[in-house]
């Protein structure tokens, strides 16, 4: 075709302005010129698409530029003489022009900024640059279409936004004002210009996806419209709006092109969330969707189940239970086959549900199954889908109890400096770490995109020194997710497989401790001055979501006193403590050593040293009097360390358990420790006993749980203990019940139990509710073997009953921290104790006989 095409530019070349006026007269009607005209704008059009030429062939594709454009230009002069009059216009026509003239100026061949520079240099001094004439034509004959412009509209927004993104400012000067005239024309007719609104957003999306616009496009649309808007009050306001919208869209496709195809997707999903959420404020449905699967497929393919799945649930949200048709089209193989809301949603919870799965976060994946379960059941009573998706949701409680989940670490990373894009710049991030991932791994990955940027080695917040620099500085490390209280779980001894759970994850504030120095240092007891300077980050949303990070939107910096701080350690410290007890009573068969490391840890003198060190530093009456207002804090550090003499007890009385022989001389001499340990603690600060709670129902072995009253550790000196003062009821003889009623009873009870104990109290009251004791003296007396008087006056011991009817007489306590057990006084040195505590050893003989 090429020979023909030569031929067909050679006579073109030889034809002037008289012989195209010539032959556009011999034609004997204007139906015969129109189709003449039809035919050619085809032609070229198809001509110029297809490019008979090499690509290297420069002076040809040129030759046959130059004849077109002399042609196309000749034929506009046609069009407006012959084809604009009311009575004369042809709507297809023009609208061919129009697409040609686009066509023409947006070919490979002419677009010169792609070329080489001597390549760019020898076509503008031979030819010139078509581009400009081509689009100077494009405009005249816009403004010459007169009322019939909006017959072009929204049709010819595309082509005009696609001539406007060509990166030459001339041309973008004299073509971008076209939109503006669009805008007037529809809204003088219609009072607003909605269709121009969609229709540009819609093709901007595509045409920047797809490599067109930069920042000086941005810059110079908003410029040149702003300044048209100005000229005509009427579009002052709604035309700011919409420069401020087309704008805003532009900064985000540019941001969410610059990293599109960088090997690390972290950026690419950042972007296409900012999108996402900007078509989400507009109202702009089928876009939010289509970026909602372009997110889901990126997470996907880097196996972020949970965060496909969060996005997934976005879509699923937006249906509803019924059977309307889906408006929106739906991404991915099972869209089309999907004709209602509840179809599609259907579809997609179980997407969800297998997601939420493979990544390990089963209480979501509980909570759709319960959604499903109710429709299946009371809504389209399809029993076999009902019993499948139970039997789902049963093994997701099975794999909450049995599969070990490992928390993951959460990460705080600063983006400072202007080298960076703007949805980065100066802006700090919460990241999620996966499973086992080292901080040295993530920032490995963090680091990769930007091989520049310089990692900043301190956690302070950088100067405006670092944040105008033209450079790069990435700042990076690990911080502490701040658990939400859970209404539910409050006041509740429950496995540690599931408040785990929620320590780690729907967490929105994460805290970073700095310690600091102040005041005179003490060499001897570096806990005299250690301050802590504490950061708290909020998130935009909760962690885990539709994304593995989120900014940052505010921080609060608090200031930790030494006191406080000493606290909080012997806080985490229990609580460790706690856990590992926990963990080896739930699971024999686990490894001994990380155990044996934490009790030696504690109760060594050579390896601790703790308890001494916080008595030097704060229980000193030079200290006291220097700080009366810490009397509280000082009650509740020294009921902390009392707190921990039964949990080391425990702890150690299943280490001799497991212990194998060749480490029994290692448990001896920690066992020895231990009781020097607890005998300067309890004859200092008093005996305390834990309670332990066996759940009769599952046969689970005995367990504990310590979760503190925050609450009631903002007040210094909280009571010690609660009790009744009233003497104890003779319980009245039960109706005898059956036995599958006994068994419902027993399991309500169990359901009831307190935190520490497995003694039944009345229903009607908790701990926490529990009267205010007036008798101190009596208070601090009533212990577990101590007697009530009955009926004939005598003084009996208090039955089991009669003990889990009465808390208060066995004992039962809260002290300043938060923990239920028994208090015994202080105020006389006890007995050096046994190994194990009397008390804990019969509880423990009670329960294995029953």
């Amino acid at each position: 075709q090429s020979h023909y095409v030569a031929c067909m530019a050679a006579i073109l070349s030889q034809m002037d302005k008289d012989h195209y006026s010539t032959y556009i007269q011999v034609f004997p009607s204007r139906p015969e010129l129109m189709d003449f005209l039809m035919e050619t704008f085809i032609l070229f059009k198809d001509l110029i698409g297809k490019t008979v030429y090499p690509c290297d062939w420069m002076v040809m594709n040129m030759v046959q530029n130059r004849e077109f454009l002399r042609a196309i230009n000749q034929f506009g002069t046609t069009l407006t003489e012959m084809f604009l009059s009311n009575s004369s216009f042809e709507l297809q026509l023009w609208n061919n022009y129009f697409h040609l003239a686009v066509a023409f100026l947006t070919q490979d061949s002419l677009q010169l900024e792609n070329f080489s520079p001597a390549k760019r240099n020898s076509i503008l001094a031979k030819y010139g640059d078509m581009r400009a004439t081509i689009g100077a034509s494009i405009r005249d004959m816009w403004y010459s279409l007169g009322h019939r412009k909006i017959e072009f509209i929204p049709g010819m927004v595309g082509p005009i936004l696609e001539m406007t993104l060509v990166p030459e400012l001339e041309l973008r000067r004299s073509t971008i004002p076209i939109f503006f005239d669009m805008m007037l024309c529809e809204h003088q007719l219609t009072g607003s210009f909605s269709q121009f609104e969609d229709e540009i957003l819609r093709r901007l999306d595509s045409e920047v996806e797809g490599g067109r616009g930069d920042e000086q496009y941005k810059q110079l649309f908003k410029s040149i419209l702003l300044s048209c808007c100005e000229s005509h009050p009427e579009l002052a306001k709604p035309g700011k709006d919409f420069v401020a919208l087309v704008t805003g869209l532009l900064e985000r496709l540019l941001d969410y092109r610059a990293v599109r195809n960088d090997e690390n997707k972290t950026y690419s999903m950042s972007c296409t969330v900012n999108l996402l959420n900007f078509y989400k404020e507009i109202d702009r449905q089928a876009m939010y969707i289509r970026y909602l699967y372009k997110l889901k497929d990126l997470h996907i393919s880097y196996e972020n189940y949970t965060e496909g799945a969060y996005t997934l649930l976005l879509h699923a949200r937006l249906l509803t239970w019924s059977e309307e048709p889906n408006v929106a089209p739906v991404p991915g193989p099972h869209g089309p086959h999907l004709h209602t809301q509840r179809q599609l949603k259907e579809a997609l919870y179980n997407q969800i549900i297998e997601y939420f799965d493979q990544g390990k976060m089963w209480e979501e994946a509980i909570h759709i199954c319960k959604e499903l379960a109710e429709q299946y059941e009371s809504h389209v009573f399809d029993y076999e889908m009902l019993s499948d998706i139970l039997q789902r949701e049963a093994k997701f409680y099975e794999k909450i109890l049995k599969v070990l989940r490992p928390s993951p670490d959460y990460f705080a990373v600063g983006y400072y400096g202007q080298g960076f894009p703007t949805f980065l710049r100066n802006k700090v991030f919460i990241y999620r770490g996966k499973e086992y991932e080292r901080r040295e791994d993530f920032e490995m990955q963090l680091l990769s995109p930007f091989p520049n940027a310089e990692k900043l080695k301190s956690t302070s917040p950088p100067g405006q020194d670092i944040t105008d620099s033209p450079g790069q500085y990435i700042q990076c490390f690990t911080v502490q997710p701040v658990e939400e209280a859970k209404v539910r779980l409050k006041g509740r001894s429950i496995p540690e497989q599931i408040t785990n759970f929620y320590k780690a994850n729907h967490v929105q504030r994460f805290s970073y401790s700095r310690p600091f120095k102040r005041g005179p240092k003490d060499p001897d007891n570096e806990f005299a001055n250690m301050w802590i300077e504490r950061t708290t980050f909020m998130t935009a949303y909760p962690l885990p979501g539709i994304l593995r990070w989120f900014v940052v939107t505010s921080t609060d910096m608090t200031i930790i006193s030494p006191l406080q701080n000493a606290i909080e350690t012997m806080m985490k410290t229990n609580e460790k403590i706690m856990s590992e007890i926990n963990r080896h009573q739930n699971d024999p068969s686990l490894p001994i050593n990380p155990l044996s490391m934490l009790l030696n840890g504690i109760v060594d003198p050579a390896v601790m040293g703790g308890f001494a060190k916080y008595e030097k530093a704060f229980f000193q009456e030079s200290y006291q009097q220097e700080h009366p207002e810490d009397g509280g804090n000082i009650d509740k550090l020294k009921d902390l360390i009392a707190w921990q003499i039964p949990l080391l007890a425990e702890g150690i009385r299943i280490h001799g358990q497991k212990v194998t022989e060749d480490l029994r001389p290692f448990h001896e001499r920690m066992e020895q420790c231990f009781e020097q340990l607890r005998a300067k603690v309890e004859s200092q600060y008093g005996v305390r006993e834990m309670m332990f709670f066996e759940d009769r129902r599952s046969g689970r072995p005995r367990s504990i749980a310590w979760v503190p009253d925050w609450d009631r550790l903002s007040h210094a000196g909280a009571r010690q203990s609660l009790h009744s003062t009233e003497a104890p009821l003779t319980p009245k003889p039960a109706p005898r019940t059956s036995e599958s009623e006994d068994r419902r009873n027993e399991r309500k009870e169990n359901r009831a139990s307190s935190l520490f104990t497995s003694w039944r109290q009345d229903p009607r009251q908790s701990i926490s509710e529990l009267p205010e004791p007036k008798d101190e003296k009596r208070r601090l007396s009533c212990n577990v073997g101590e007697s009530s008087p009955s009926s004939d006056g005598k003084h009996r011991p208090l039955s089991q009953g009669a003990a889990s009817a009465q808390p208060s007489s066995a004992g039962l306590s809260l002290s300043p921290t938060g923990f239920g057990g028994r208090v015994k006084s202080a105020s006389k040195i006890p007995p050096l104790p046994r190994k194990i505590s009397p008390t804990v050893y019969e509880t423990f003989l009670e329960q294995s006989d029953a």
